[in-house]
């Protein structure tokens, strides 16, 4: 089923850890505070305007470190994956995003209303001078305006209704509005209109943040794209409305993919080239091609069934760390729900077992969202691992309980608690299954799962 694959260096982390990440962001932030009041941020502190004024001061200071540290997160930095991992870039992301939204609108409101009881104004005339008379102003307020409309689209309840194509489209504002509030920020700014170290300061944040956006998310997936020339050579389907999709291209065996990670695609088509879309392969690599698969979610994935041999693909990746480099234990459980089995029949395949170390659990609600099964019970066979089929709508007759709940899993795992574990499927499925596993007394080391929320 494989080919022989030349052995290929795969990134390497640093050797930090995300405390000592978290130490320099601090550090930074620290250091800006430190000159803020070298400027004399605590001579204001005199009247109640001045309170206000400092307030809004500090909270445009943080909101720009904050989108600075966005842009960095935002980069795809292989690097950075590697230390921190993707599920700890996404939970980052989703709190300095919404951390960094609150601080500048808390930079507009103390600062209006600071200059309001300086001029003695009302708070509407006041903003009105505001953006009528100060430079940059104008653009300051349309990037407020796109920073609050990424984060409600952020929010779950908007998440849930948004297809991942528009809700992507979104977000590619949040650049715009960090550029449009770059010119308000160096020019306007107190800390930097009369101190050049500041402002130099400044300027190497963006030039750093924005250097780490055009390697990792352009300049490398080009060079990759091109070296690889990837193409699609097949479309198959392998269910109701799941396809796989494989690419081929040139010395394919020297791409450094493994078995679990995903890739963001995006199809050289008139209406898709701009659009990038997450997938996990769902074959161990082999040297040939790598097979995606991908669910008719009502999107741009509806049109994919449809893509002609020959189209060539821009890819940028590979991301993830839910591979067999986590493993350290001998024996492994490996946990699918639904879709969430492309990178779990990857790794299936790949991950080193003998007899018995090896095992599957697949929850789908019917018999026919059953993906692979000839390929799963092949495998099984051939490599001594077992796969458990778990199907049926929970409070159903054929699923009255939950299987995945922590004594069911016990009863049929009855050595849970040796091994590792890999989850994948929809997030308040890995969610509880986790929670299951810790009160079944495996590690949190031993529980390795992803989200890939952004």
């Amino acid at each position: 089923m494989t080919a022989n694959r030349r052995a290929v260096p795969l990134p390497r982390g640093w050797s930090l850890r995300t405390r000592d990440i978290v130490a320099v962001l601090v550090a930074n932030g620290l250091l800006i505070g430190a000159m803020w009041l070298r400027h004399g941020g605590l001579d204001q502190l005199s009247s109640l305007s001045g309170w206000f004024i400092a307030a809004g001061e500090l909270t445009a200071l943080l909101g720009g470190y904050l989108a600075l540290i966005q842009l960095v997160l935002m980069s795809r930095s292989p690097w950075l994956e590697q230390v921190v991992g993707m599920d700890g870039l996404a939970a980052a992301h989703r709190w300095v995003g919404f951390t960094c939204v609150w601080f500048i609108v808390g930079h507009v409101l103390l600062s209006t209303v600071g200059f309001a009881l300086a001029d003695g104004s009302n708070l509407i005339v006041e903003e009105w001078t505001l953006l009528t008379t100060y430079q940059f102003m104008l653009m300051a307020g349309v990037s407020l305006l796109l920073f609050v409309t990424v984060a409600v689209s952020s929010v779950r309840i908007a998440r849930r209704h948004l297809s991942y194509e528009t809700w992507h489209g979104i977000h590619l504002y949040a650049y715009l509005a960090i550029a449009l509030g770059l010119g308000h920020q160096l020019v306007t700014g107190v800390d930097f209109a009369h101190d050049a170290i500041a402002w130099a300061y400044w300027v190497a944040l963006y030039v750093v943040a924005a250097a780490m956006i055009l390697v990792f998310r352009f300049v490398h997936p080009l060079a990759v794209s091109l070296r690889h020339r990837f193409r699609v050579v097949n479309v198959e389907r392998e269910g109701p409305g799941v396809i796989s999709i494989y690419l081929g291209g040139r010395d394919l065996d020297r791409f450094a993919i493994r078995a679990g990670q995903f890739v963001i695609v995006r199809f050289l088509i008139r209406d898709g080239w701009w659009r990038g879309h997450p997938f996990s392969i769902s074959a161990a690599p082999n040297g040939r091609w790598l097979r995606l698969t991908v669910k008719d979610l009502g999107d741009d994935t509806t049109s994919m069934a449809s893509l002609q041999v020959g189209t060539r693909v821009y890819l940028e990746g590979p991301y993830g760390l839910l591979t067999g480099a986590r493993r350290s234990r001998r024996r492994v459980l490996l946990i699918a729900g639904g879709i969430g089995i492309t990178p779990l029949r990857a790794l299936f395949e790949e991950l080193p077992a003998g007899p018995g170390d090896l095992t599957l659990l697949y929850r789908a609600s019917r018999p026919k969202d059953i993906v692979f099964r000839e390929e799963l019970d092949h495998l099984a066979s051939a490599r001594g691992a077992a796969v458990h089929y778990l199907i049926g709508a929970r409070g159903s007759r054929a699923m009255p309980a939950d299987p995945l709940a922590p004594g069911a899993l016990k009863r049929l795992i009855p050595d849970v608690r040796e091994r590792d574990v890999y989850l994948c499927g929809p997030t308040p499925m890995m969610e509880a299954v986790r929670d299951g596993l810790k009160a079944l007394g495996v590690p949190r080391g031993h529980i390795h799962f992803e989200r890939f929320e952004f």
